[in-house]
């Protein structure tokens, strides 16, 4: 067994932001192997652009709205919505003043080039599975919105929406803190998980693998993080999460390309008539 890498994470809350990335935003950029997420603080009118993105990204709002044109259309999104880009040149035009995120493949790679821990990709991961792209989507390529509301169900907190190359769980807000007695840890053999803590505060829980050279054993992790802020998970660490506090814990898994064995599962991705399987 080789050994596994370290998780890592990015502070958003407490790091200094991007200012030049985008006029009038404050935007923080984190990346896996095959994914990159952006979240940007921005006011009413804010235009975020994007003048040629090479494959489909995701846009989540939370408290405010936004405006979004790609593909010679344009929609307005509401609050608490997730919106998947066609490739090509798009905008996001913020309605109400407060964040925004966007989650990218790592071929958006001038965004990759921006993360704060861009270092530690220098050279592509041997663990992580290629960023093979799915099936198109049923009618082609075109933006398509969620409100996230109508995508609750009784006895998960789980959201899951895929594209071509990307796979979210939307969590609904978790209210109280975490049953500690009703964990969940888990690896993943071949894919990074990308936790997105974007609001309330989160106490990662990491357990590394025990390889044949005891000199490369680490000890075990709990790592504390507010919002907003991104832990990558990477394959084979055994992992979970819980949030503590009184604010309302609201946590987005991140995954590249999607997860087959989610997409396995009857009913589980909300959008799965939009984007067939492979």
């Amino acid at each position: 067994m080789s050994t596994a890498r370290a998780a890592m994470g990015a502070w958003h809350y407490r790091d200094a932001p991007l200012t030049d990335l985008e006029e009038g935003a404050e935007s923080w950029i984190a990346r896996g192997a095959n994914f990159v997420t952006v979240v940007s603080k921005a006011t009413a009118g804010t235009r975020l652009e994007r003048a040629d993105n090479p494959d489909e990204y995701m846009i989540l709002t939370d408290k405010i709205g936004a405006t979004v044109a790609a593909g010679g259309e344009t929609v307005e999104v509401a609050p608490d919505s997730l919106t998947i880009v066609p490739p090509g040149p798009s905008s996001v035009t913020l309605n109400g003043n407060g964040e925004i995120i966007r989650v990218f493949s790592s071929r958006a790679s001038d965004l990759a080039a921006r993360a704060t821990n861009a270092a530690a990709y220098a050279e592509r991961p041997v663990d992580v599975a290629p960023l093979d792209p799915w099936p198109l989507p049923i009618g082609g390529y075109r933006l398509r919105t969620y409100r996230l509301a109508d995508y609750i169900r009784e006895g998960t907190n789980m959201r899951i929406f895929r594209s071509t190359n990307l796979m979210l769980n939307v969590m609904t807000a978790r209210n109280v803190p975490r049953d500690t007695s009703k964990l969940t840890p888990h690896a993943h053999a071949d894919f990074e998980q990308g936790s997105l803590a974007i609001g309330g505060t989160y106490i990662h829980h990491i357990r590394y693998p025990w390889g044949p050279d005891f000199a490369t054993w680490r000890d075990d992790e709990h790592i504390e993080m507010a919002s907003p802020s991104l832990l990558v998970i990477p394959p084979t660490v055994v992992h979970t999460s819980r949030n503590i506090g009184d604010e309302p814990g609201r946590l987005v898994d991140v995954f590249a390309p999607p997860r087959m064995d989610f997409s396995l599962r009857e009913g589980l991705v909300a959008n799965a008539e939009d984007y067939p399987m492979p």
